[in-house]
């Protein structure tokens, strides 16, 4: 039998920051043919972003289809001084395993193909079992999951249910499942107006005046009091930029950026309509240009199949049932959620990103179980 902790620590050796692929996915594919699966090696491309490698792995023919979903890339160490542990060394202190990946998210991967495998070997069901893992999660999500699914849905393969790996616990193994997430949009406003000297403000147009006037009315009031699935939905400024290092020159242009995180009481068509307007009802001719990207609309699925088949495995493993909740960020969930139900759970997420990143050996094992439980229920 595969020991996740061992497996965990091999993909953490890996160093697989996006784009690279560093050894993770070759790792994971040689593992799982060993174990029957069929695999598909997947590289995709487009002009201005990096090669991806992706994997998509099944064992079985017959639906349903039960998919676990995440990715093998990480994010760069930041500063190495700063770690107390080489990042790729996959070290393990007093039952605690350390090293970039080893939350987000190669110890749920590990738990993953330790479930699979004792469930295969144990278990004669009617159905398959599913890997999609994609090498651009943590960069721009362009050439990775999004185009694995449009690879699998034009070879008429098809997935009927999926668990996404992120480390969704906040403090305890068995807190939170995501069911959802919110979308999430940015904006770059820039306005236009006529640089002038201080002293002589009627020969100039303040591009800064306006351009507080213009966010001042887009962050005026709430867009909404939130609902039974999701929190209120927030616009946040995250950036104003003049540009001007003098004191006695009026600017003649100053931008602005924002994002707001939004529920399903909006879409992103619907926001970008009201920013419009917003921004049209208080500019009296300012000159403006506006540029929005969609990085995903709020989807969720309410309470049912998945959710309680997760709920009740946590339970039985961990002695506590889980919240489930739409809050945080944004995952590959928010592609898959067009072609199947899908929900979040993995690890802890507390050190996620961070110098040290790390998890409990005990938690990587206890995982492993949860999901070999959610196959048994779902499989019965």
């Amino acid at each position: 039998m595969l020991d996740p902790v061992t497996f965990a620590r091999d993909l953490i050796r890996c160093p697989s920051v996006t784009p690279e692929e560093g050894g993770a996915l070759q790792l994971l594919q040689a593992t799982l043919e060993d174990l029957g699966f069929e695999c598909q090696r997947l590289l995709f491309t487009e002009d201005g972003t990096p090669d991806v490698d992706n994997l998509y792995a099944r064992f079985g023919t017959n639906a349903p289809n039960f998919c676990f979903a995440g990715h093998t890339d990480v994010v760069p160490i930041g500063a190495q001084s700063e770690w107390t542990v080489d990042p790729f060394a996959a070290e393990v202190k007093d039952g605690v395993l350390f090293g970039r990946g080893a939350a987000d998210m190669k110890g749920a991967i590990a738990a993953f193909v330790a479930a699979a495998q004792r469930f295969i070997d144990k278990e004669t069901f009617n159905g398959s079992i599913s890997f999609l893992i994609t090498g651009d999660e943590e960069g721009p999500s362009i050439n990775g999951t999004k185009k694995v699914l449009q690879w699998m849905e034009e070879n008429g393969e098809q997935i009927d249910v999926c668990i996404v790996g992120e480390p969704t616990n906040p403090t305890e193994l068995g807190e939170m499942v995501k069911i959802g997430r919110r979308g999430s949009m940015n904006s770059i406003l820039t306005v236009k107006g006529t640089q002038g000297h201080v002293a002589y403000p009627h020969l100039a147009d303040n591009a800064a005046h306006r351009l507080v006037k213009m966010l001042g009315a887009l962050a005026a009031k709430p867009l909404d009091g939130g609902n039974d699935h999701f929190q209120a939905s927030s616009l946040q400024i995250t950036s104003i930029d003049i540009g001007n290092p003098t004191e006695n020159v009026i600017p003649g242009e100053a931008e602005a950026r924002f994002n707001i995180r939004f529920n399903d009481m909006h879409s992103s068509e619907t926001l970008s309509t009201w920013i419009r307007e917003t921004l049209d009802a208080v500019a009296e001719g300012t000159q403006y240009q506006l540029a929005i990207r969609v990085s995903g609309e709020s989807f969720v699925f309410p309470p049912g199949e998945l959710s309680g088949l997760i709920t009740d495995a946590c339970e039985k493993v961990v002695g506590q049932r889980p919240e489930l909740s739409t809050t945080g960020g944004t995952s590959d969930a928010r592609f898959i959620k067009d072609f199947c139900p899908v929900a979040e759970f993995g690890l802890i997420s507390q050190t996620m990103h961070k110098v040290d990143e790390r998890t409990l050996v005990d938690d990587i094992n206890k995982l492993s179980e949860i999901y070999e439980t959610i196959l048994r229920g779902y499989f019965q």
